[in-house]
């Protein structure tokens, strides 16, 4: 999983650099403000790349007295900061230009390099796009695109998707921006486009703000994972009844879970270590994302207390 979210996100970084670059340029020669805002929107796209690769690096370090539980959890800080770059960086600048260029609007000069500009990049944005969709869906099942997206524990899958697909809307806009400009002599329409782009960008911002802060703050692991925890538990010797389970995603394929069980009457202490060993191997033979297993031996009554304790909160 690791090296299929490395592929994705090297893809996405090889092609926003050839865009940003190429529209930049473009950008510089026809004074556009719509390609302007495409431009930093593929040079932010870039940055964020290289802000996931470093996450994807950071998080796969080992635990150590600091971090027991290890560093997963870095990708989904760093996949946040990249979605508030997107939205205080990409958005915010689409908006400014947009702003000024509808307040002191300026004839395009040589659109035509606007139109090839705008073609090659849609060429590169879609290549990269094309890898993040084939990605995707080989994980997605039977899901929709946005369901797969919103159950994703593996930002930088779903990131590149969603900024690629931002790219390509944004470009489409750049499109039509100057084809409207320069057909109807108003080159506000030039400074409307930016404003789209922005609109567009900070929509994806914000969902991915939401995405990436659940998974920060700790998602719980598929339900069909959690489910197939508790049979297999429930069918070993000497475990009398599961309580409960709690299970939480340290990163995309590690998952901390914690098992409250009541075991039956009359196991001696070396008895009870035994199947804790046992469920814990078998358990991680099942489900190898399972990296830490914590079992407390509780009467459904002492469990049924702990959870009322929980649910009522802290003490005002």
């Amino acid at each position: 999983m690791a090296s299929e979210s490395n592929k994705v996100v090297f893809a996405a970084l090889i092609g926003n650099i050839l865009v940003a670059v190429t529209k930049a340029l473009a950008a510089a020669m026809t004074g556009s403000s719509a390609m302007l805002s495409e431009a930093i929107h593929s040079f932010v796209d870039t940055g964020n790349e290289v802000l996931l690769l470093y996450g994807m690096h950071r998080s796969r370090r080992k635990p150590d007295e600091t971090h027991p539980l290890g560093y997963g959890r870095e990708l989904y800080f760093w996949s946040f900061v990249v979605a508030l770059l997107i939205f205080a960086v990409g958005a915010g600048v689409s908006f400014y230009e947009g702003i000024v260029h509808l307040q002191n609007p300026e004839p395009m000069e040589r659109p035509l390099i606007n139109y090839i500009v705008l073609g090659l990049s849609l060429l590169f944005e879609s290549g990269s796009w094309w890898v993040a969709v084939r990605s995707v869906r080989a994980e997605k099942g039977d899901q929709s695109y946005l369901k797969a997206i919103i159950d994703s524990k593996d930002p930088p899958k779903f990131m590149v998707l969603l900024e690629d697909s931002a790219a390509l809307l944004g470009i489409l806009i750049a499109l039509a921006a100057t084809w409207a400009s320069v057909t109807f002599h108003e080159p506000r329409f030039d400074g409307i486009g930016s404003l789209l782009i922005g609109l567009v960008l900070a929509a994806v911002a914000i969902f991915l703000a939401k995405e990436s802060k659940d998974l920060l703050i700790g998602e719980r692991a598929d339900p069909v994972m959690q489910t197939g925890i508790i049979r297999l538990v429930e069918g070993m010797d000497g475990v009398l009844r599961v309580n409960g389970l709690l299970t939480t995603h340290m990163a995309p394929t590690e998952v901390v879970a914690a098992l409250s069980l009541e075991f039956e009457d009359g196991l001696t202490i070396t008895q009870v270590e035994r199947i804790v060993a046992d469920m814990e191997a078998a358990i991680r033979k099942a489900y190898p994302e399972v990296a830490s297993l914590f079992v407390k031996p509780q009467t459904p009554q002492i469990y049924e207390a702990a959870v009322a304790r929980i649910e009522k909160g802290p003490e005002p």
